[in-house]
């Protein structure tokens, strides 16, 4: 899990991106598509069109950093519209990187007595 500092934005680039970009690349889709700061810490996630991977991209205050994910089985659970940006919460990231569907997650079923 990426460390997420308290206060930091987690931005999720709605609809599917090229994902053969690399830093440069993403950093200029946050700067001219979704108008935000890529150098400002926040986390931009992107997804590529099969759905089964994505980037993160991150300034930690030293230089730009980037992380992958591609999922086994699966796709991201991602917003339908085109376009934009969702934000999201730092736990709802970690479900996301889970594979989990953020949107609505479900606890467990837990007993009423033990025994």
């Amino acid at each position: 899990m990426i460390p997420v500092p308290t206060g930091v934005r987690v931005w999720l680039a709605t609809g599917h991106t090229d994902l053969r970009r690399g830093f440069d690349g993403l950093a200029l889709i946050v700067q001219e598509t979704l108008r935000r700061d890529p150098h400002s810490g926040h986390l931009f996630v992107f997804r590529g069109k099969r759905g089964d991977l994505i980037k993160i991209v991150w300034h930690d205050g030293q230089g730009m950093c980037l992380f992958a994910k591609r999922l086994e089985r699966g796709r991201f659970i991602w917003p339908s519209t085109v376009g934009g940006a969702v934000t999201i919460t730092a736990a709802q990231l970690g479900y996301l990187l889970e594979g989990i569907d953020w949107r609505m997650p479900r606890t467990t079923w837990r007993p009423d007595a033990a025994g």
